[in-house]
């Protein structure tokens, strides 16, 4: 498992105090580009869990978690929707963890089950084949429309998650890493977190564009984020665009 802690170093300018880049390795940068894969309820789910709220979307996230099951179309489960999952790695393969308990449904086991409609299993003479199979169990079958509940052993699959086919998990490749982004950069992330390779041309130029006017207020800080952090800066990244200086800066965790 990836560590739970990242290291990062500001550059800020005490007298507008304000984060005006931070130099970050392979690590944190895979931790923001991450965010880009979580589903929506995801979100609001681990947030939801630290006592926050994204505006309205804890509404609409527990009017469907409570919403009774007879108002659900057959074919559908809410809990696709309540808990659907991120097409990347999970929180094994990332730093700053985003939950420890209910960002997904962790295991200790290294086998992944998927479930099939009973159709298949029992009404062989009939030839009533389904060829449909669901991470989520129950889920209503869309050929026999009764719940796929015939749990199936995943072959060649990670404990809980799936990963796209052109996904870098270090089991093979040039570089052998894993996550998303190589690590022999060192990256540059704007208090927007907008992320590039860092470079002394870009530092200059990003000196230049905030048209700084007393080089003699800058100052170097190094800080650590853990998972407070880390979930302090995906909510950030939903309401603000000055997203470092407000979380690591101010301290807004």
């Amino acid at each position: 498992m990836a560590s739970s802690q990242v290291k990062l170093k500001l550059l800020i300018d005490t007298n507008s105090k304000k984060v005006l880049f931070a130099e970050a390795g392979k690590d944190f940068v895979d931790f923001l580009f991450y965010f880009l894969s979580l589903p929506v309820s995801t979100v609001v789910r681990i947030i939801k869990e630290k006592g926050d709220q994204v505006g309205c979307l804890n509404d609409l996230y527990n009017s469907l978690e409570n919403l009774n099951e007879a108002y659900i179309q057959p074919s559908q489960n809410k809990t696709t929707l309540l808990h659907h999952e991120s097409s990347l790695v999970r929180d094994s393969e990332f730093p700053l963890l985003l939950s420890g308990a209910d960002q997904y449904s962790t295991t200790t086991t290294t086998t992944r089950n998927v479930y099939m409609c009973p159709a298949h299993r029992h009404n062989r003479k009939i030839r009533i084949v389904s060829r449909h199979v669901s991470d989520v169990p129950n889920f209503v079958c869309p050929h026999c429309k009764v719940p796929m509940s015939v749990a199936v052993p995943l072959v060649n699959s990670s404990p809980s998650f799936s990963v796209p086919a052109n996904y870098n998990t270090g089991s093979s490749g040039a570089t052998g890493e894993g996550g998303f982004v190589k690590g022999v950069v060192t990256y540059m992330v704007m208090d927007n977190l907008e992320v590039k390779p860092m470079s002394t041309t870009s530092s200059i130029a990003m000196l230049n564009e905030f048209n700084l006017q007393n080089v003699i207020a800058l100052r170097e800080k190094v800080v650590v984020l853990g998972v407070d952090e880390g979930l302090s800066l995906l909510k950030a990244s939903m309401e603000c665009k000055n997203v470092l200086t407000r979380v690591v800066f101010y301290g807004e965790y």
